[in-house]
């Protein structure tokens, strides 16, 4: 099949190495707004390089890959949509709930697959964690603890493209607690601050936050994310029930020192960038999505499961 890619940062040259070896690919045709990167990706993985996403459809592809900034997904899902297209879009759907909402309308009329790109529903960890809430075996759950801590600060211009810290960081521990329990958020409570880079403050945003979020049920879920740990890219997700509890992310890599006399865990390398520990996770994806082109099972995560959820009763911090 080809697959053409629409953006060619950071995430999107990686997602053009992962297909580009995937047996289900045979070739591919990419294209940024920087003609620089597409080129460079062209003869990187023996791709076509196109000067616009009108080019790349154009170009017959069977699916595609928006990897684009934020604000172009939604224009760029529709525009695939409207050409009959099976489409990937890294999260989120939109910018805005509005937006969201407006693209979730025209998926449904539009009868072509969406597969928003929530990385973590791949990881073999979040998908045991997921079965040992289905099966039961933790009981009713009371608390659930989702973190994320980058190693360093994203580019400035990154930053002032993403959406913030909520929306291009935190949109992952939201996602991964509402899939692995099943449940809806109700209430959210949100805070934020400012300890390091100063163009992370200028763009309008945080680098350290917190939310507390009520899930329908009743179940807490305590929401930690930053962009700087010193030590390590820090996943982990902690589920606890009446009868048991687990946990994602504890074991030898995690980029977390003990103090306790005598402790010798974790003794790996950490884990230092997002690429490293969800590799298994990225190929996974991008393995489903070309079997949702193959016209096979429907994506795992729909537009609709990855895009806004239910308005909730937001407080500020």
């Amino acid at each position: 099949m080809r697959i053409g890619i629409m953006g060619l940062g950071r995430i999107g040259a990686f997602h053009a190495e992962t297909l580009a070896g995937l047996d289900a690919v045979d070739s591919l045709v990419v294209t940024d707004p920087v003609a620089a990167a597409a080129a460079t990706a062209a003869q990187r993985f023996g791709a076509t390089a196109v000067d616009s996403p009108e080019a790349v459809f154009a170009a017959g592809v069977d699916g595609v890959v928006i990897a684009a900034a934020t604000d172009a997904h939604p224009e760029l899902i529709l525009a695939a949509v409207k050409a009959g297209v099976p489409v990937f879009c890294e999260k989120p759907v939109a910018r805005g709930v509005t937006e969201s909402l407006e693209v979730l309308r025209a998926v449904a009329d539009g009868g072509v697959e969406v597969h928003i790109g929530y990385n973590r529903r791949f990881d073999a960890g979040c998908a045991a964690a997921r079965a040992a809430v289905v099966s039961g075996e933790l009981g009713p759950l009371h608390t659930v603890r989702s973190t994320t801590l980058d190693p360093a600060p994203p580019p400035a211009a990154y930053v002032a493209a993403s959406g913030g810290i909520f929306r291009d960081c935190a949109v992952h521990d939201f996602d991964i607690v509402r899939w692995v329990t099943g449940r809806e958020v109700t209430e959210a409570y949100a805070t934020g601050g400012n300890r390091g880079a100063d163009y992370i403050r200028a763009a309008g945003d945080v680098d350290t936050a917190s939310a507390l979020l009520t899930l329908d049920d009743g179940t807490i879920a305590v929401i930690s994310n930053s962009r700087h740990n010193a030590r390590g890219y820090d996943v982990r997700l902690e589920l606890h029930g009446m009868k048991d509890s687990v946990a994602v992310g504890l074991e030898d890599r995690l980029p977390l020192r003990s103090v306790e006399p005598g402790a010798t865990f974790p003794a790996g390398t950490p884990h230092d960038f997002f690429m490293d520990r969800f590799a298994d996770a990225y190929r996974a994806e991008l393995t489903a999505f070309t079997e949702v082109v193959a016209g096979t099972p429907r994506p795992p995560c729909t537009a609709s499961g990855g895009g806004a959820p239910p308005p909730l009763a937001v407080h500020g911090g």
